[in-house]
């Protein structure tokens, strides 16, 4: 049984569900057609997408960039937003802003989040919400003290086809699920001798590169850099995506992708911290993160839930179920095995196998709100008072999770996770991992 999303299906979904969630405790009341005034922090590539997104409906009245040609452009769209280079000078004057959009590069997110928060403002942030796992849980428990409206940049968490899965899922379509296969076939990390052949964004460099070049004149290379350790300008870090593969600066596909991809397990099997976490691939680089890897989590019981193991797959590794035929070759997804049958995943459409044994299944009713797009999701909560779906309590934990595939695979062994102390009781080494050194004068 294959069902794709049609808008049809969208809008009478949409009409059949209402938005219910706990409402922070900030000011109510505002008139739900009056517009919020927000600070955009990081104005190109992802920055700029997100800065037009949350622009149709609402003021920009600040922007900040690292990269003056970034920021050059969004001023000639927002004529009336100040404009700053440094993310620090723009909060001393918080009462321009009610809300902040964070777009900056993976390694320094942490830094303008903390600040909104600190200062009470409502926070969307792009993915992964941090760099690493004590940013997560910092930016979390933040969050949680601030009270305001948050949300990860997760695009594909607003789709109806994701809120129906997790809708099934829940339902019990396929019964306890104890087993979950996720799969993406783009990779971020070190490429073979061949690989700029195919990609012409990625530079085969095996180690970090010690010849000096001038950065564009347009870019603070200092601030860019931030808590990173100090090293010249070298294009093979900017523009982006080039960054992504670093380890000081991202964490390759692992974080990237499995925002997305992950999102919707951790949703629909209801999942926070993991038991165990055992990853395999090639021998681990000190500078770049992998572009083939896998990561095997283990999750105890959760209310009716069972236990359950999910798996992780990139770059060129495929579940054996794929691999062997078992269900339809397509090229990422996502597989929940329940005691009744399996739910294929992608982005736009879900399929119930086998297909002959769901033909007049039951469905079970439409249960979560249905949202106008992602953006609108996390505005419409800061006027209604709300909080959205994929808020830094959810988004904290899932960052957490997938940081932590990483930090399994660079320590080379199963890790025991204790989610309280956060930290691999069987493994000290994972420290370094879990938090990193900070550049001095941007020490947290």
């Amino acid at each position: 049984m294959t069902t794709p999303i049609t808008r049809r299906s969208f809008l009478q979904a949409s009409a059949a569900a209402g938005f219910v969630a706990t409402a922070p405790n900030f000011v109510r009341g505002r008139d739900l057609n009056s517009k919020l005034d927000i600070a955009v922090i990081g104005c190109g590539g992802r920055g700029g997408g997100n800065m037009g997104e949350v622009a149709k409906t609402e003021y920009i009245t600040a922007l900040c960039d690292v990269n003056g040609a970034n920021l050059g452009a969004a001023a000639a769209k927002h004529k009336d937003a100040r404009t700053f280079t440094d993310f620090r000078k723009l909060f001393d004057n918080p009462k321009g802003f009610d809300a902040v959009v964070v777009s900056t590069c993976e390694h320094t997110h942490v830094y303008p989040t903390l600040a909104a928060l600190k200062l009470g403002k409502h926070v969307y942030c792009e993915k992964p919400l941090t760099h690493n796992i004590y940013e997560a849980r910092l930016v979390r428990e933040a969050a949680a003290k601030a009270n305001v409206t948050t949300q990860m940049g997760i695009q594909i968490h607003a789709t109806e086809n994701y809120r129906r899965v997790v809708e099934l899922i829940q339902g019990n379509v396929i019964g306890p699920v104890k087993e979950v296969h996720v799969w993406v076939s783009r990779a971020w990390g070190l490429q073979d001798k061949d690989a700029h052949t195919r990609n012409k964004d990625i530079v085969f460099v095996t180690d970090r590169p010690v010849e000096k070049m001038e950065p564009p004149k347009t870019l603070d290379w200092d601030l860019w850099l931030g808590p990173a350790k100090e090293r010249p300008f070298h294009s093979v870090y900017f523009p982006g995506p080039k960054w992504y593969r670093w380890w000081d600066f991202g964490n390759g596909t692992m974080s990237d992708l499995g925002s997305h991809r992950n999102d919707l397990p951790f949703w629909a099997l209801k999942l926070q911290a993991p038991l165990t976490v055992a990853a395999a691939g090639p021998k681990p680089h000190a500078e770049i993160a992998p572009a083939t890897m896998s990561a095997t989590y283990t999750y105890g019981a959760r209310g009716n839930m069972p236990p359950v193991t999910l798996t992780w797959y990139q770059g060129e590794m495929k579940p054996k179920i794929w691999t062997d035929g078992g269900i339809p070759k397509q090229g990422d997804g996502v597989l929940f095995i329940g005691e009744k049958g399996m739910l294929l995943a992608d982005y736009n459409k879900y399929t119930l196998l086998p297909e002959k044994q769901f033909v007049d299944v039951k469905l079970p009713p439409v249960t979560l709100p249905r949202v106008k797009g992602h953006h609108e999701e996390w505005l419409d909560a800061i006027k209604a008072g709300k909080k959205s779906s994929c808020d830094f309590e959810y988004s904290g934990w899932l960052t957490e999770a997938n940081h932590l595939g990483n930090v399994a695979f660079r320590v080379g062994k199963k890790l025991e996770w204790d989610p309280v102390k956060m930290k691999a009781t069987n493994a000290p080494e994972a420290d370094q991992f879990i938090k990193r050194e900070y550049r001095k004068g941007w020490e947290l």
